[in-house]
């Protein structure tokens, strides 16, 4: 019996020492003090006994915790698997978005590509287009000026006669007329800072040659007594103009739009002229003194380089100085020791006709002092 028993139990004994040797690769092992002794007789083997409940023990023990330690390592290494397997899903599901995303880019782009090369193609166009329309309004702005210019050198010699003007204030259309020529000289005044800039300017250019007879028809119809009366009652806007615009335009540029120029052998007094002219007038001296503009730029053109425009600046401060009703409206301002200073320097000039204009004007000055 007890043969038989150490049989089972070498049996057990042999399947348990595959199990863990399968396991960790350790092999069940006696006692260094257990001497077994075995020998083999019919298939049995002997063992003693104590080696035997050793042996059985220990068995036991493994029946009772290696199922603990197999379920519990087996049952981490499902969770992981499974997580795993959820990872390896929802990264095959991101990567397909991601391909779609992809696709529906791709998609995107090609179109806006399709259309940025379209939209290249129309401004290629449109650019060709806007050549050609410039050069059709430079054409015609050309063709304008032409006109404009040759229409106002016939206004501006006809106005030279009385009886034309007087013809032009019966006709009625004189009043449109000065609305137009106050506009177009505004414009050319402040185009001139951007012309000097870019050095461009051309006093014989077109442009010029019709803002000048343009300014030429206007001194020519202050210089008609009707004319002046006209200016001074119903072109206020006009004289308001002419002011600014001599105010705006700077030292030396464009001499012969402020005085004069030299036409048919006659000279033609322009803006500044214009204004003496209307000066003539007691009611158009009496609207341009009341612009408190007037004195500041009379100062102004006394200290332009072009002795005409000095000249003519005298010109208009001796219509100022005649008036006795300007002078109580004028006087402190006229009694400006700066004023008599630059007039006495201009007493110095090499021109004649300046320096005897400036000798009368300091005159009138020093007798103003006297009263």
């Amino acid at each position: 019996k007890v043969e038989s028993t150490a049989q089972v139990e070498e049996d057990n004994k042999h399947t348990d020492h595959k199990m863990s040797a399968s396991l960790g690769g350790k092999s069940l092992a006696l006692s260094h003090g257990a001497k077994v002794k075995a020998r083999k007789q019919d298939g049995f083997v002997r063992v003693r006994k104590r080696d035997l409940e050793k042996l059985t023990t220990e068995v036991m023990q493994l029946r009772e915790f290696l199922p603990r330690v197999l379920n519990g390592d087996l049952i981490e290494i499902l969770h992981k698997a499974r997580a795993a397997q959820t990872m390896r899903e929802h990264l095959a599901q991101e990567q397909e978005q991601l391909q779609q995303e992809c696709l529906h880019l791709q998609s995107r782009l090609d179109a806006v590509q399709t259309e940025c090369q379209k939209e290249r193609e129309e401004k290629l166009l449109l650019r060709e287009q806007l050549w050609q329309s410039g050069a059709e309004l430079q054409q015609q702005a050309d063709f304008c000026s032409g006109l404009g210019s040759a229409a106002c050198s016939l206004l501006w010699s006809c106005s030279a006669k009385e009886d034309t003007v007087t013809h032009w204030l019966a006709d009625g259309k004189l009043q449109s007329f000065l609305a137009v020529a106050a506009q177009t000289l505004e414009s050319f005044v402040r185009s001139l800072d951007e012309e000097v800039k870019t050095q461009t300017e051309d006093h014989n250019s077109q442009d010029h040659q019709f803002v000048l007879a343009l300014a030429g028809t206007i001194t020519n119809i202050a210089a008609v007594t009707c004319g002046r009366d006209f200016l001074s009652s119903s072109a206020h806007v006009l004289m308001d103009t002419l002011m600014k615009l001599l105010e705006l335009m700077k030292p030396g540029v464009f001499p012969k739009l402020k005085v004069c120029v030299e036409q048919h052998d006659t000279n033609h007094w322009l803006m500044l002229m214009a204004l003496y002219n209307v000066s003539i007038s007691v009611k158009g001296l009496k609207y341009i003194t009341e612009n408190p503009g007037l004195l500041p730029l009379i100062w102004t053109l006394l200290d332009d380089g072009d002795w005409e425009v000095c000249l003519h600046s005298l010109r208009l401060l001796q219509s100022l100085l005649l008036e006795e009703e300007v002078l109580l409206l004028l006087g402190s301002s006229l009694l400006d020791p700066d004023l008599q200073a630059r007039v006495s320097w201009l007493t110095s000039s090499v021109q004649p006709s300046l320096r005897l204009a400036a000798q009368q004007t300091l005159e009138d000055l020093q007798a103003l002092q006297q009263v």
